[in-house]
């Protein structure tokens, strides 16, 4: 494919844009090479500067879940437009939507619209805090909650793929109180709480790891802390800004049956527009200000237009009722057909899968599965740069990293799908 005018506009971004990107995760820095620069998309399509067309299965990295463009989020969003794009005031599609997320996710009384994932994660841990009136947060190696300062430790995703596993600015006494523990691992969750139990303000958690890769959590390890927080009177804090309404139209907690005290959520809760929230038990969160102590703000929170997408979006969701079936199924498909193609062209693959969300991994020799950031950082990334170049040559357009998630969504058709493990077994035949 020729993708010069991508290289060209991207040459511009270096002089102008540090890295030439304004999020990590757009380098190319696991793959090698120069990123896509895209201009338009539409249902499973994005189509590059160049006019390639390609199948998408980064979708925003997870909002799309309804595909690009879809007919139902744009005319919502139109109709928004023509009444005001910002008022810093309340408005009734901010009750229409806290409405509809404490309607379909269990465990939320009472939430607050933010901007981003990342000021979700925030507020939640200092809501845990001010709340318990402790400081230590519990955090596990791998799991990426943001680039929040005391959890940008040990972080997955860009961090993990640009080598800079703590980034320089964050201090030690930020980092002072954070307590690191491998992803999946039930007796270091029971060593510690005994430990330093009355100290811990909160867990936060991804029950489906996103950023080494789609590594779900295990029930007992969830389990676990559950019962450990509860035991302790530390709040359990659920990061489903990547799992929330993909795993399961209540996210994760749904699935496993486990009820955080506290959840965050992103991505899909905008329809693709930036939206963020935290939400939880209602005696916690009237701990927030204007009600409590705990500070938190926003000029743009519930910003109408984004309120309006993510109206549209979850009203989808919540109306299909086999949407969810036809998701997995649809993930099912593609994971299921490219392990095949691999084991078929003799390369080790293990492609992880839950809901919307699946990962290729490149296993090392010593691994049949990934289980933790361990055995995700043992992958063979030198081979999944190869795999992603020829995937993209063959019109498909996978994450740029072995640690990040590729998202399916209701337009991915099963003629797509088998396209898609078809030019994944072209590639595995070229390694």
């Amino acid at each position: 494919m020729n993708r010069n005018k991508s290289r060209e506009i991207f040459e511009k971004a270096l002089t102008l844009i540090p890295g030439g990107v304004n999020s990590p995760a757009r380098a190319f820095g696991g793959v090698g090479g120069t990123p896509v620069v895209f201009e338009r998309a539409e249902g499973p399509w994005m189509y590059d500067v160049d006019g390639n067309r390609y199948i998408d299965y980064v979708l925003s990295w997870g909002p799309m879940i309804l595909g690009h463009c879809d007919p139902r989020v744009t005319e919502s969003l139109n109709a928004a437009v023509a009444h005001g794009t910002s008022f810093g005031a309340p408005t009734l599609a901010e009750n229409t939507l806290a409405e509809l997320i404490i309607r379909l996710v269990p465990s939320i009384e009472r939430v607050r619209l933010v901007n981003s994932g990342t000021e979700a994660t925030m507020s939640a841990i200092r809501l845990a805090r001010g709340y318990t009136g402790r400081d230590k947060i519990v955090k596990f190696i791998g799991c990426y909650h943001g680039h929040v300062d005391s959890l940008l430790v040990a972080a997955g995703s860009a961090c993990a793929t640009l080598a800079v596993p703590n980034s320089p600015g964050v201090t030690a006494g930020t980092a002072a109180d954070t307590i690191l523990l491998n992803y999946n691992d039930v007796e270091g969750v029971r060593k510690t709480f005994e430990e330093n139990g009355d100290q811990i303000a909160g867990v936060i958690v991804e029950p489906v790891a996103g950023n080494m890769g789609c590594v779900p959590g295990t029930r007992e390890f969830l389990e676990t802390l559950r019962e450990e927080t509860k035991k302790h009177a530390s709040v359990l804090i659920f990061d489903e800004v990547m799992s929330g309404f993909r795993v399961a139209r209540g996210g994760a907690q749904e699935f496993y049956g486990i009820t955080p005290d506290l959840t965050t959520l992103g991505k899909i809760v905008g329809g693709g527009l930036p939206v963020g929230a935290y939400g939880g038990r209602k005696e916690i969160m009237d701990a927030v200000t204007p009600v409590g102590k705990v500070y938190q703000a926003g000029t743009l929170s519930g910003n109408p237009l984004a309120t309006a997408a993510g109206i549209a979006t979850l009203r989808v969701l919540e109306a299909e009722s086999d949407f969810y079936t036809k998701l997995n199924a649809t993930t099912a498909r593609l994971a299921k057909g490219i392990e095949r193609e691999a084991a078929d062209a003799g390369v080790k693959v293990s492609v992880s899968h839950i809901g919307g969300m699946s990962t290729i991994f490149f296993l090392s020799e010593d691994d049949d599965s990934v289980k933790d950031w361990d055995s995700s950082s043992r992958c063979d990334k030198k081979r999944f740069a190869k795999f992603f170049w020829s995937m993209l040559d063959s019109g498909v357009y996978l994450p740029c990293s072995q640690f990040e998630t590729m998202f399916t969504c209701s337009v991915h058709s099963d003629e797509i799908v088998d396209a898609t493990i078809a030019a994944a077994g072209k590639a595995f035949r070229s390694l």
